[in-house]
């Protein structure tokens, strides 16, 4: 979405993490954004209206995502792509909808629009890591009901130092193997960003029904036991020059899922229109973007 128009315009989060299944798609296209504050309002009637054309004539399709424990007004649009060439397939598909819509002056003004809401912006295409993940789900079917069933994610973006990459992900295969051996642990999705980052950046993901799915779960020194934790620090402190967390939520009104996960909640997705709603800034909705489109 947005991505054509908008190339020259992504936020440091992950939206929907990787998953295993090349299937799946073995890409994710992030589209991030900051809102002037006193454009929320505006960006969001925008980002519903880019929806709607989407849905009504079969365009791209991307969850949003919005910062809830981050830098705020933040949003992130995430697509899942199979290749490079996914992109202007997406892109197109996004176009061709949006004019389909509301006819190519309306939307060229609507772009126009949407440009001007923002702050910054920033394009990432990040390559899905199922050889690091934990517990990725198999099939598309077992993704879409765990993103489906999902309302918030919390990622930690891990900058590695430079000539640390092997180090750093022979860890995490470590960590992999002995948090799959528990029954209390849970997914965490990791990605690697490829394009639009600034030297090696991890994508850990971690997804959940809702905030209390963050309470009580078991931590490395835990998941690893005394002698593994301390190998592990060290070599997190040689290998990471920095971390970012942040926690974001889901936002359907502002998304247009595949139909797998729409299908997974559909009460949730497909969220009905409230009549005589006040206008205002959403709490916790997200929007994406491409380059001629808001991207998923």
């Amino acid at each position: 979405m947005l991505r054509r128009a908008f190339w020259t315009l992504l936020f440091v989060v992950c939206l929907v993490a990787p998953v295993a299944m090349q299937a799946q798609g073995d890409y994710l296209d992030v589209y991030t954004v900051k809102i002037r504050p006193e454009k929320v309002a505006d960006f969001t009637a925008i980002a519903k209206k880019m929806v709607d054309a989407n849905r009504r004539y079969n365009g791209d399709h991307w969850l949003t995502q919005a910062v809830v424990y981050g830098e705020g007004d933040t949003y992130a649009f995430v697509s899942l792509r199979e290749n490079y060439a996914d992109i202007d397939k997406g892109s197109e598909a996004f176009m061709s909808a949006l004019n389909k819509a509301y006819g190519k002056d309306a939307a060229d003004k609507m772009l126009h629009d949407w440009e001007s809401c923002l702050i910054s912006s920033r394009n990432e295409f990040r390559k899905r890591r199922p050889d690091l993940s934990r517990k990725a789900p198999g099939d598309m079917a077992a993704y879409a009901k765990l993103v489906g069933g999902s309302r918030v994610l919390r990622t930690n973006v891990v900058r590695v130092r430079p000539g640390h990459v092997a180090d750093f992900e022979a860890m995490l295969k470590d960590v992999k193997v002995a948090s799959e051996q528990l029954d209390n642990t849970q997914p965490l999705l990791i990605s690697q960003g490829v394009e639009g980052t600034k030297g090696t950046t991890f994508y850990i993901s971690a997804l959940r029904s809702g905030l209390d799915g963050f309470d009580k779960n078991p931590t490395i020194r835990e998941i690893l036991g005394e002698e593994g934790y301390k190998k592990f620090l060290q070599e997190n402190a040689e290998s990471v020059e920095g971390v970012e967390s942040m926690i974001l939520r889901f936002s359907p009104e502002l998304s247009n899922p595949p139909e797998e996960i729409m299908a997974a909640a559909p009460d949730f997705w497909q969220p009905k229109p409230v009549v005589g709603a006040r206008t205002g800034k959403p709490q916790s909705v997200g929007v994406k973007a491409s380059a001629e489109k808001p991207k998923q």
